[in-house]
């Protein structure tokens, strides 16, 4: 018997070494590679006066070398400790500078730029002659100023800024010195959490407190994580002239937010307490917001917020008590507040959820009332002395209201000028129009009693984006400009009342995105970029937007590929990858809604199934996968059945028009987009094989909701059972490609997720593969990664929808 034992023993841990296979990274056939292998083209930015143009480049993807270096995860920061900065920043290596009004054709190289430059926290000066930015060294961060008319460079200081967290730097008024984070002379050494010597188990209490919060990671959880984020919290604010000399402004706190008023005479700043939390992220431990004088006086502590672990259950819960500090855009030094009306608990019926008061220096007492929103506020466009626009928002309905009100005379009534489902593209009325004011700050941008407003122009008949004029006193909209293009797509960027030009982006499905000037008189157009299409493969594919129904008569759509070479007259059957995502709905009006263009550029991204046009598939794109719940039922409700539904239809659609072989369809999706591959594999026999990635697969462990859900697991336990793949993991019958970040941060999508279902798969039976990517989090980084993904796809879509049998 004990001999028996032993050999099954080994049998089990042969099987288990089977498993797995130690693989190097890979790289996908050539064609793939040299959608890979581009450029790509720079960042584009501007000054208000449209004088000069900034080109900031990049590279396209990281490596796993530098994804490698020295993180910690503390609070909700992934920090690196050796330079003090976000471990997973974006950096740009070089900045070239067009001036526009002089005639010069090509960009000129910023001189003086360092040897290798990691650059990022790009600042405007007030008056926009420089731009500030922080470059990191192998030991730090330093600070960099630009001088744009003579695009050149300079160093302000050394590597000693603390870009941990929270504001880095800001610019005084006059624009000769900017305020700055430094790490403080008296910091105390880190520890090492795999070395230090425990003194005791770490305690975590609930005395009766409901703490709904969601499932949020890299959070503290020890003596030792707290004292390493405190220590990389801390900064010593300094005062730095544009000659680099330097003065403490002020001493060392975990400060988060530093924000100066329009007059630059006050300045905001917020600085983080104890105690922490092992429970929520840093945003969310007690916090002082304090008001200064730009000489570093202090004026008043305008509020004090405790730890906030414990809110109301629901999307909308806020905390009591004053919230949202922020400046009044149009006043010299005025601030401004939100109060919740409901005690912040969205389930209470009330008339008005929020109230937003002013409050004038000495900043001192209660504020004067200013306006009460019917939904959750969210942010007020302020105009002029006796007007301003305030916007509010509410989930369970997905309305949003636009306010016109006094900011004068707060007993008269606002007028509510928008009512309306914020999920409705159709009948947006678009976005308002700013400009700088002589604070320097964005205000609503008037002429008379006019305002403008920008939209994207979606209708059932096409994308056409639009400028109108309205009048506030009639509410009458005239339009001012409307995109007439039907083969290429205009993208408004900046419009402004009293110019005659409007800055625009036009791209077209083989012409790469660039920048011109329309002119509005004439309609004549000067162009500002002239970046190519890399993607040159590709560029010949058939591309079209087609619209389906699915079997309630919902009207669906996506964007469909042949692939490279495909004679339509022939019609030959090709396997085919459908790639989505999941959205929730409130009506079935918005939910039909088409917002894709064919018009708009075809861009591989890193994970885009583009790629594979390549290699003989159709692709259809980004295809409808509403979830819809009216009235009273919740979109979750029938969650299932209707991904289903969405797919059979998707499928349908192109079937019927016979460019593909239906036994050969794949489905592919990132995120939420996993969750729905992994369901639709267990409960429908529509595809060959699927790709997920970065999935959540298991609700129950996300049991205080999920992607839009608001019900906790006790309060719906039917639905999150019916909508976890885990628990039907014995469905499973179709090939299943899982893809995960080793160190996912994404709240729900935690690695964990896909380990156990992969053991679970593996243990029913099921045909899987699953492969954890080293040190990359839930969208990926690293060049070796984003190979070694499209290998990994290539070979699995290859052997399940090309290699298999008759």
């Amino acid at each position: 018997m004990k001999r028996l034992f032993i050999a099954m023993l080994l049998v089990f841990a042969v099987c288990i070494t089977a498993a797995q296979e130690n693989v190097d990274y890979q790289k996908p056939s050539k064609e793939i590679l040299d959608l890979v292998d581009v450029p790509l083209a720079p960042s584009v930015l501007l000054d208000d006066a449209q004088q000069f143009m900034l080109l900031i480049y990049r590279d396209a993807y990281g490596s796993i070398e530098e994804l490698s270096k020295e993180e910690l995860r503390l609070g909700g920061l992934r920090i690196n400790p050796k330079t003090n900065i976000g471990s997973r920043t974006r950096y740009y290596n070089n900045i070239k500078i067009r001036n526009l009004k002089n005639g010069e054709a090509q960009a000129k190289q910023v001189s003086g730029l360092p040897e290798k430059p990691m650059l990022t926290n790009f600042s405007w000066s007030p008056d926009q002659k420089q731009i500030a930015c922080t470059h990191t060294t192998n030991t730090g961060v330093e600070l960099w100023v630009i001088n744009i008319e003579k695009a050149s460079a300079k160093k302000l200081t050394k590597d000693r800024i603390n870009a941990n967290m929270g504001s880095t730097l800001k610019w005084f008024e006059d624009g000769k010195a900017l305020l700055v984070k430094m790490i403080p002379e008296d910091r105390k050494k880190l520890i090492d959490a795999e070395e230090a010597v425990p003194s005791g188990p770490t305690v975590s209490v609930s005395e009766g407190e409901t703490a709904q919060n969601r499932t949020y990671q890299d959070l503290l959880s020890s003596e030792i994580d707290e004292h390493n984020f405190e220590q990389l919290a801390q900064s010593s604010i300094y005062k730095v002239s544009l000659n680099g000399d330097k003065e403490r402004w002020l001493e060392s706190a975990m400060y988060r937010g530093i924000n100066f008023s329009p007059d630059g005479k006050y300045v905001m700043v917020s600085a983080i307490e104890k105690p922490f939390s092992y429970l929520v992220p840093y945003y969310r431990f007690p916090y002082k917001t304090t008001i200064y004088t730009k000489d570093a006086q202090k004026v008043e502590t305008v509020v004090e917020v405790p730890l906030t672990e414990d809110l109301p259950k629901g999307f909308m819960a806020v905390r009591t008590g004053k919230r949202q500090f922020s400046w009044r855009n149009d006043k010299p030094a005025t601030l401004t507040y939100v109060k919740a009306l409901d005690g912040g608990d969205p389930a209470k019926d009330v008339e008005y959820r929020d109230e937003v008061f002013q409050l004038e220096a000495p900043f001192n007492g209660e504020g004067k009332s200013l306006i009460k929103t019917q939904n959750r506020f969210r942010y007020i466009m302020w105009g002029r002395e006796d007007l301003a626009l305030a916007y509010d928002r509410w989930w369970k309905n997905r309305n949003t209201k636009t306010y016109l009100f006094d900011p004068s005379n707060p007993d008269k009534d606002p007028e509510i000028i928008f009512d309306r489902n914020y999920q409705d593209r159709y009948n947006d009325p678009g976005r308002f129009v700013t400009e700088e004011n002589d604070l320097g700050r964005n205000v609503l941008a008037m002429k008379g009693d006019h305002a403008y407003l920008t939209g994207s122009g979606y209708t059932k008949e096409g994308q056409f984006p639009f400028v109108d004029k309205m009048n506030l006193e009639t509410k009458q909209t005239q339009r001012v400009y409307e995109s007439e293009y039907t083969d290429k797509l205009e993208n408004l960027i900046r419009f402004r009342p009293e110019s005659e030009r409007m800055l625009v982006r036009i791209q077209s499905s083989t012409e790469y995105p660039n920048y011109f000037f329309r002119n509005l008189e004439t309609s004549g157009l000067e162009q500002l970029t002239d970046f190519k299409n890399p993607f040159k493969s590709i560029q010949d594919v058939h591309k079209e937007v087609i619209t389906y129904k699915r079997d309630d008569g919902l009207e669906l759509n996506a964007t469909l590929y042949l692939p490279v070479g495909y004679d339509k007259e022939k019609k030959e059957k090709k396997p085919m990858i459908m790639w989505a995502y999941p959205r929730e709905y409130k009506d079935r009006s918005s939910a039909s809604q088409n917002t894709k263009n064919p018009n708009k550029f075809t861009y591989p991204f890193w994970g885009s199934p583009l790629y594979y046009l390549t290699q003989g598939y159709v692709i259809l794109d980004d295809a409808s996968f509403p979830i819809v719940g009216e009235g009273d039922k919740q979109p979750n409700d029938s969650f299932r059945k209707q991904l289903v539904s969405n797919a059979k239809a998707a499928i349908d659609a192109v079937d019927s028009r016979g460019y593909i072989d239906r036994e050969k369809v794949a489905v592919g999706g990132h995120s939420y987009g996993a969750f729905m591959v992994a369901n639709l594999l267990s409960h429908s026999d529509l595809f060959a094989a699927g790709i997920a990635r970065s999935g959540a697969y298991n609700r129950t462990l996300t049991p205080f909701g999920f992607q839009a859900e608001e019900r906790n697991y006790w309060e719906a336990p039917q639905v999150y059972y019916k909508m976890s793949p885990f628990m039907h993991a014995d469905k499973m019958d179709a090939p299943m490609l899982m893809i995960h970040g080793k160190a996912d941060n994404n709240s729900g999508t935690y690695p964990m997720q896909s380990e156990r279902y992969f053991n679970a798969l593996k243990g029913l039976g099921a045909t899987a593969r699953l492969v954890m990517l080293p040190k990359e989090s839930h969208s990926y980084r690293a060049k070796e990664s984003i190979l070694h993904m499209l290998w990994e796809q290539e070979q699995w879509l290859k052997k399940y929808l090309k290699d298999t049998k008759e």
